[in-house]
């Protein structure tokens, strides 16, 4: 294990399944998965996108997308209904369970969070996301 302690591929994946494996627990209760969490975080933010552009917004492959958003319509989180301007355009809208639970969500993925950055300083933790956000935006 001494000789993983330095690698950056190693030390990402082992922080990737502590925080999806803290988050994925606090959802189960809710029939979520985190992938369904952010797509809705998505939609929470502006609704009625088509999954296009919900694919581009989280950096998804749209064939991925489209079995995870079938299994949300399933749930009762979202429904589909044609662009009234391109009827070969489907928009994804929040349904009332979407929409009402909102406030439970958020608190679980603040309280997910925070229990991922649990031992940290204040500044470390600025620094850390600032860090993660350097590594996943540049080229």
């Amino acid at each position: 294990m001494d000789k993983f302690k330095d690698c950056v591929i190693f030390l990402l994946a082992k922080a990737y399944q502590k925080a999806h494996g803290t988050f994925k627990k606090r959802l189960t209760g809710y029939g979520l998965t985190p992938i369904q969490h952010l797509i809705l975080e998505v939609l929470w933010d502006e609704d009625g996108l088509s999954a296009r552009t919900i694919s581009e917004r989280l950096v998804l492959d749209p064939a991925t997308l489209s079995g995870v958003l079938e299994r949300m319509v399933s749930g009762g989180w979202i429904f589909k209904h044609p662009d009234p301007e391109d009827k070969r355009t489907l928009r994804i809208c929040l349904s009332d369970k979407g929409v009402s639970l909102k406030p439970k969500l958020t608190t679980e993925r603040d309280q997910a969070n925070q229990e991922c950055l649990d031992g940290l300083t204040m500044e470390e933790k600025v620094l850390l996301k600032r860090l993660l956000r350097d590594v996943s935006y540049t080229k």
